[in-house]
């Protein structure tokens, strides 16, 4: 019992420290927001790996998750709710949970851990020492513009997967039901609503943000060589997902 007790008061206060370090590691990286100017080329830089790389596997993605809402809501309203409403209950899962939910999860597993590896592998090789010898804050040339980036390109990617979440929501009815475009876009449009746009769009965010972050903070975390890269890219990929799925509740409680 004793050995369970310290056990459980070890890992609180791990998890205690390590949610510090993480704001304290915001903190740091808000106070070079007011010079992103300065590092323009460096924030472009992470905008286009973090964003525009990452564009065809959010189309394969969104497509898919689409055309499987188009058919698993189909399969639910059959014969209680005419298929003429299919358009707007597809449109709403997918602006507020697929659209972000699933944009988040795919850039933590290709983005978050790219930048756990890479940062991880500038701090076993020393690179990051060499960096503070030079006068060269790691927080600024490293961590700020891939947090920013993250919080910039998550939900302009979240968008992108929304369109075309919708448009593969709607060949498959065109396929399946033999839906007729006016009839489905036209739910689409009666039920359109803002709040569940800004609602998503908010989620994205947060999304961003949360996976940029712990990225930075597990590749700054990083030791024991090759290895310790590995383990670093795996857990910033789990720890992000995770952060992800549970936000997503906070926020849902919140705003709905």
């Amino acid at each position: 019992m004793k050995h369970l007790i310290e056990s459980l008061g070890h890992k609180t206060l791990n998890f205690i420290q390590h949610t510090g370090s993480v704001f304290i590691l915001f903190t740091k990286v808000s106070l070079y927001f007011g010079k992103i100017w300065q590092n323009r080329r460096l924030v472009v830089d992470q905008m286009m790996e973090i964003g525009v790389r990452s564009v065809p596997l959010v189309l394969f993605v969104g497509v898919f998750a689409g055309a499987v809402a188009s058919v698993q809501t189909a399969y639910q309203l059959k014969g209680y709710i005419s298929m003429n409403y299919l358009g707007a209950a597809t449109s709403v899962a997918i602006f507020i949970e697929l659209g972000p939910v699933l944009t988040a999860l795919v850039i933590a597993g290709r983005v978050g851990a790219s930048i756990a590896a890479e940062i991880g592998t500038m701090v076993v090789t020393e690179q990051v020492d060499a960096l503070e010898a030079l006068a060269i804050d790691p927080i600024r040339y490293l961590a700020m513009p891939r947090i920013f980036a993250g919080f910039v390109m998550i939900p302009v990617l979240t968008v992108l997967a929304d369109f075309v979440g919708i448009m593969g929501a709607y060949f498959v009815a065109y396929l399946n039901l033999d839906l007729a475009p006016e009839t489905y876009f036209g739910s689409v449009k009666d039920f359109f609503s803002v709040l569940n746009v800004m609602s998503g769009l908010i989620k994205a965010f947060v999304f961003g943000g949360v996976t940029s972050i712990i990225g930075c903070y597990v590749g700054f975390s990083t030791e024991g060589g090759a290895e310790g890269v590995g383990k670093a890219t795996i857990r910033a990929f789990v720890l992000s997902s995770a952060l992800i799925l549970l936000n997503d509740y906070i926020l849902s409680v919140i705003l709905f």
